[in-house]
């Protein structure tokens, strides 16, 4: 009998598809699925919607972009989801010039200056 190495996944991680809707913090987006489903009791079609958020570590994702999000281990108190793919680009309108897309970056901090006293 000749012996036979069976390779068996790990584990299946649970994973969503979703639309980004924020990516404001360092390093996270905020992914929003949809489900369809019906009501328990009126038997209507309903839409529910909840959030997730996910790891981006080379924050490649933009707001309006379609990606799959897998399941990991909790990275912070609301993180338990990390980018896997980004499935399809949100349209980007009038970003023809260089000096717009340095300053329509939402991920960077800057500070206000102080009104000058009466």
């Amino acid at each position: 009998m000749a012996t036979e190495q069976i390779t068996e996944k790990k584990g299946h991680k649970n994973e969503k598809i979703g639309v980004v809707i924020s990516t404001k913090m360092a390093k996270t987006i905020v992914v929003g699925t949809t489900r369809r489903t019906s009501h328990p009791l009126y038997k209507r079609i309903v839409t529910k919607r909840k959030k997730f958020y996910a790891h981006d570590e080379q924050q490649t994702a933009k707001v309006g972009d379609f990606v799959r999000i897998y399941e990991c281990r909790p990275l912070s108190r609301l993180k338990r989801w990390e980018l896997g793919q980004i499935l399809r680009r949100a349209p980007q309108v009038g970003v023809d010039h260089p000096a717009v897309t340095e300053s329509a970056d939402t991920r960077k901090r800057q500070t206000l200056k102080a009104k000058p006293a009466r």
